[in-house]
C-alpha cells in the first residue's frame, strides 16, 4: 500500500489515479477450458499464455464415478475452481466448451460449471465451442455392400 506520509504530500487527484493503476493491475484474465464427455467432467485453468493454475476433475469432488459428469459434482468443481483462482487477482474469464469428438453436444456439467462462476462474481466474456467434428477421414470399413458379420 501506499505510506501516509506520501499521501498527505499529493493533490487528491494523483491519489486517485494511482489507486485505479493498482485496481486496473489487478483484473487479470485466464481462460477456463471445460472439457465435458457424459463420463467425466474436467476443468483446466490457465493464463493468457498457456501456464497453468489450476486443474479440477471430476474424480477429485467426488469418489463415486457414475456421478462424475452430474451437473451438481459441476457446481462444487466451479466452486474449487473459484477459490483457487480469486487468490490470483483473476476477474475476467474466456471459456472454451469441448465435448467429446463427434458429440451433438457437450455434456451435462458444462452450462452448470458456466452458471457458478458468473454467480461466484467473475465476468465471462466469450464462450467458445472447440468440439471436434471429423471432416471426411479414413475410409469406413466394409466394402460397397457394408460390413458383413
Amino acid at each position: 500500500m501506499i505510506p501516509k506520509q506520501e499521501l498527505e504530500s499529493k493533490e487528491p487527484m494523483e491519489i486517485a489515479e494511482e489507486t485505479q493503476k493498482i485496481k486496473r493491475e489487478k483484473e487479470t484474465e485466464a481462460l477456463v477450458n471445460i472439457y465435458t464427455s457424459f463420463n467425466n467432467t474436467i476443468v483446466h485453468v490457465t493464463d493468457m499464455s498457456g501456464r497453468t493454475i489450476t486443474k479440477v476433475t471430476g474424480g477429485m469432488v467426488t469418489k463415486h464415478s457414475r456421478l462424475k459428469a452430474n451437473p451438481t459434482i459441476a457446481m462444487f468443481i466451479a466452486k474449487r475452481v473459484s477459490e483457487n483462482i480469486k487468490d490470483s487477482g483473476i476477474k475476467i474469464l474466456y471459456v472454451k466448451i469441448r465435448a467429446k469428438t463427434r458429440s451433438p453436444a457437450p455434456g451435462p456439467g458444462a452450462n452448470a460449471i458456466i452458471k457458478s462462476l458468473s454467480r461466484e462474481g467473475f465476468k465471462i466474456i466469450n464462450i467458445l465451442d472447440t468440439t471436434r467434428i471429423p471432416r471426411g477421414g479414413p475410409k469406413k470399413q466394409g466394402g460397397r455392400r457394408g460390413r458383413r458379420v
